[in-house]
């Protein structure tokens, strides 16, 4: 048996059917509930001379970029868990692991395990419901998932989110062991303006991460917004006493228009050399060309499935067609600290056969400031279940 093969059956599939059998439906409250995703992306890239002659060979080619299973249910009417892993690339990662306490007085909601820290509306939004194949460029900054303790809850019916917590800098097993390593994060959003289930809204929001780096090390690096591409943005290691980031959201939808956009900014304090000061932005305009919104989960102030009016060969419908451009910017270079400054253009079509599959179209041209651009044609065939 491969190797793969045999990281399959003990990493995901044994425990799931383990699991799905063991976990009594009567005591738990409710069926454990077994899913996944997947995403199959290809890649051809053209006219970047420059940039190869500095950062090497762009790359065509197809990966699996997301493989992920997961279980989750509850145990009783408080406790839940999820277990999500990834198998992109061959190997077994951790995404979500957590489990939760549910409906406490005064708080709402108590998460403990891996998961993502409160940061960011394009980060926290999953990545099957994102607009674009990848998050813009200053995602680089959003601490994506982490091991903590986190408090969240929504109020003033659902139209105001909050969430805090203390995370661990953690490998993908979860695991994390040096020296420092701690980040506090905390995110708050509000709906000023909210119609007919989302239909029209109007989402804003902060956060805020204090980072104390692990090991007293830390790195900030970026790919265009593609993924199978050299990075071309990179500050190397810093020696950092801690890194304070805020961040800045908000998104309108106003029927099948819709707009978003964020700005975070990036405070490093060194032991020597002085401090340094990174940022980034994003702005994008989307609309649905066959009347659909984008959906939103005052929940989690996080956006959603999208749901097509007709699905694809059903009454004749052909599913839901998205149309968006991005522009995005990303500047790593402060001081001594020659990062680099990289800017991105990305058009995206989004053929939504029907709730849970997509076919994605991106076309990225990137800029990288001194050097050149490069081109990139993407597209991902994606379904979840």
């Amino acid at each position: 048996m491969q190797d793969s093969t045999r990281t399959f059956l003990k990493g995901i599939l044994f425990p799931i059917l383990l699991l799905s059998l063991a976990v009594p439906a009567g005591a738990a409250g409710e069926t454990p509930k077994v899913g996944g995703r997947i995403q199959v992306d290809w890649l051809a890239s053209a006219t970047g001379d420059a940039v190869e002659a500095r950062f090497g060979a762009l790359k065509t080619g197809a990966e699996f970029r997301r493989a992920r299973m997961f279980i989750e249910g509850g145990l009783a009417s408080q406790v839940k868990y999820k277990i999500e892993m990834d198998l992109a690339g061959g190997r077994v990662a951790f995404t979500d692991v957590f489990i939760s306490l549910e409906r406490l007085p005064g708080v709402g909601t108590l998460r403990v395990g891996h998961q993502k820290e409160p940061f960011s509306l394009e980060e926290l939004t999953s990545s099957r419901f994102i607009t674009f194949m990848e998050r813009a460029l200053p995602n680089v900054f959003a601490p994506a998932r982490n091991t903590g303790l986190l408090f969240y809850n929504a109020v003033l019916q659902e139209r105001v989110t909050w969430g805090a917590g203390a995370f661990r800098e953690a490998d993908s097993s979860g695991n994390s062991i040096g020296s420092g390593g701690w980040n506090i994060t905390a995110r708050l959003t509000g709906l000023p303006w909210y119609q007919e289930k989302g239909r029209y809204l109007f989402h804003v929001g902060a956060a805020y991460t204090r980072k104390d780096p692990l090991d007293g090390v830390v790195r900030f690096r970026q790919r265009p917004e593609v993924h199978i591409s050299p990075y071309l943005v990179d500050t190397k290691a810093l020696e950092a006493d801690g890194v304070n980031i805020v961040g800045l959201e908000s998104a309108l939808v106003v029927g099948p228009f819709s707009l978003q956009g964020e700005y975070m900014s990036v405070g490093v304090d060194r032991p020597v050399g002085g401090s340094l000061r990174f940022q980034g932005y994003y702005v994008y305009a989307s609309v649905f060309l066959t009347g659909e919104h984008r959906a939103y989960k005052k929940a989690s102030g996080a956006f959603d499935r999208t749901k097509p009016r007709r699905n694809f060969r059903e009454e004749g419908g052909w599913g839901a067609w998205e149309l968006a451009v991005r522009f995005s910017g990303l500047d790593l270079t402060d001081g001594d600290v020659q990062g680099g400054v990289l800017q991105d253009w990305t058009v995206g079509l989004n053929w939504y056969l029907n709730d849970h599959t997509r076919w994605m179209f991106n076309y990225v041209n990137a800029r990288r400031k001194d050097v050149g651009t490069a081109n990139y044609f993407m597209t991902r065939f994606q379904v979840d279940f």
